[in-house]
């Protein structure tokens, strides 16, 4: 029995006893079960009969004991204690604790995939790093994060769009332009430009790409200079995350607010909503009626658009596209963009408790690492990937939560170890992989024969416990956006099943002990502990390694 199937078995109760005339209370669509801390209390435990006992008007332990004597008739139960206040605590028998790993194998790569997101329509935007120069350490963080948020949303039935923000606009730009000019002229750096070295990169692809480059008017050379150079900076940008595993699905361009009048439209926008003024002869936006700590300028005296005006139009372009909900993940140094965000998304007319959310990410300091050759001042993420892989920094990075400062150790990610969290794991799936391979050589088929009755080891009921939780810790981490439950689980989960292992033999001794069907299921649940290690890892965005 699975914990969606347990669960409806309580929903059927509920409804029973509202036909009945026992409960006087509406039934919830779906019924929440989940582990007990404590083993001894059972496999399964709801608290549906506190939920409800309040508008059904009767005590909890009352509706508990009504709920338990109805489901120690469904197939599969073997006992329910009313526990505490009115807590349920259901056991399942031998068979049907069994036949989940059963189930796992079966729905494969969908196991773990739950609707509790669905309806819900998500623009997700994070890293949306200036495109002149390479990403670097400080991005990193969001990159596996934010991907890994996304993989948890679209599991649990969101419809997500991952979104990078270019900031390819304002004077920043013209610096950028002038500094690649300046290196293909063979010139200093101009002050306040920008000095790495991959500039020469960016200036070499610009005299290949236009020859005729410094013989062109200055404006327009540098002009020239800033596209070439930018889609060949956007180009590495792209390629480094592709080689992070980290997916988008749009690349918007802060310039086309601007080229196409967006900044302008939303200004007027905001305006009609009653919450622009002119003072001094600046347009303001008066986010201080919404929590903000003072008003912001949208349009400065002089015609000029702020960096603020661009926010308001690309919150609205995200609200014209569809988007219910638009999360924002945002650097360390950003905390001051939430209540001015939160502000226009109020503006707008939005609710900003519901509309929009944006989560800020502490920084990681990166023992070992060295500073870029070509950037110089920075520890680009692309040399991140080269010296620890990507597997081992993505997993390192998911398994903590993303407002907490994070000390990490490269050598030590780097190790083979069980000390290493990431090499824990896949050596778990990789040994899975393992005994598998070999079952086979000893002629252990699982589809020769499967009976759940015969896992009755202690280590086989707290592995299939588990194994069963994971749905729910999937929905759970894409509620909370939090994909470190998930790395957490999954060492919870090696550690359950190397226990197992140690215990429980799936192939036989020697090659004159006969197959039974107890190895056969046992295999089962070997190919079902593999099934959710994969789907675990691939959620965070790290390989599950059949060998290693």
């Amino acid at each position: 029995m699975t914990p969606e199937e347990l669960s409806s078995a309580i929903r059927a109760a509920l409804v029973e006893a509202a036909s009945a005339g026992e409960l006087a209370a509406p039934v919830p669509e779906s019924v929440r079960v989940e582990r007990p801390r404590n083993r001894d209390h059972g496999d399964w435990s709801t608290n549906i009969a506190l939920q409800l006992a309040k508008p059904a008007g009767i005590p909890p332990r009352e509706l508990a004991t009504s709920l338990a004597s109805r489901l120690l008739s469904v197939r599969g139960v073997s006992a329910v204690d009313v526990a505490g206040p009115g807590f349920l605590n259901i056991t399942l028998d031998t068979a049907s604790a069994g036949e989940l790993a059963r189930s796992i194998v079966e729905a494969g790569a969908a196991y773990g995939r739950n609707d509790s997101e669905a309806g819900h329509t998500i623009n997700l935007e994070f890293i949306s790093a200036n495109p002149t120069g390479p990403l670097h350490i400080g991005h990193t963080r969001w990159a596996a994060l934010g991907d890994a948020m996304r993989r948890l949303l679209v599991a649990s039935g969101a419809d997500v769009t991952a979104e990078y923000y270019i900031n390819d606009a304002g004077a920043q730009m013209d610096v950028f332009g002038a500094s690649v000019l300046a290196r293909a002229k063979g010139e200093p750096t101009p002050e306040g430009g920008y000095p790495g070295a991959y500039v020469d990169d960016l200036a070499a692809a610009a005299l290949a790409q236009r020859p005729d480059l410094l013989d062109l008017p200055h404006d327009e050379a540098r002009a020239e200079a800033r596209r070439i150079g930018y889609e060949a900076q956007l180009a590495d940008i792209r390629a480094t995350l592709q080689s992070f595993g980290v997916h988008f699905d749009v690349w918007f361009s802060e310039a086309t607010l601007h080229e196409g009048g967006a900044v302008e439209k939303s200004v007027d926008r905001l305006r009609e909503q009653g919450h622009v003024f002119d003072e001094g002869g600046a347009v303001w936006l008066r986010t201080t009626d919404f929590g903000d700590d003072k008003d912001r300028v949208l349009i400065r005296a002089n015609g000029e658009p702020t960096y603020f005006a661009a926010d308001a139009a690309y919150y609205l372009s995200k609200k014209d596209r569809g988007f219910d909900e638009k999360i924002y993940l945002l650097g360390a140094d950003h905390h001051g963009y939430i209540n001015r965000l939160k502000a226009i998304a109020a503006a707008a007319g939005d609710d900003p408790e519901h509309n929009i959310e944006v989560r800020i990410g502490q920084l990681v300091n990166l023992g070992g690492a060295k500073l870029s050759k070509r950037a110089g001042n920075i520890v680009e993420l692309a040399d991140v990937i080269r010296w620890i892989g990507s597997d081992a920094i993505r997993y390192s990075l998911a398994r903590y939560p993303a407002d907490s400062p994070l000390s990490l150790e490269g050598e030590e990610l780097r190790k083979q170890t069980n000390d290493n969290p990431v090499f824990y794991v896949q050596y778990a799936h990789a040994r899975t992989a393992n005994v598998a391979r070999l079952a086979a050589e000893d002629g252990v088929r699982a589809e020769d024969g499967f009976d759940p009755s015969l896992l009755a080891d202690a280590t086989e009921a707290t592995l299939l416990a588990t194994l069963g939780d994971f749905p729910r810790v999937v929905a759970h981490a894409a509620q909370l956006r939090e994909p470190h439950r998930v790395a957490r689980y999954l060492e919870d989960l090696a550690g359950r099943y190397h226990k197992w292992y140690d215990t429980c033999r799936v192939r036989p001794m020697n090659a004159e002990e006969e197959v039974t069907d107890l190895h056969r299921t046992r295999l089962r649940l070997n190919d079902a502990t593999r099934q959710v290690l994969a789907n675990g890892l691939d959620l965070l965005g790290v390989s599950a390694p059949e060998r290693m």
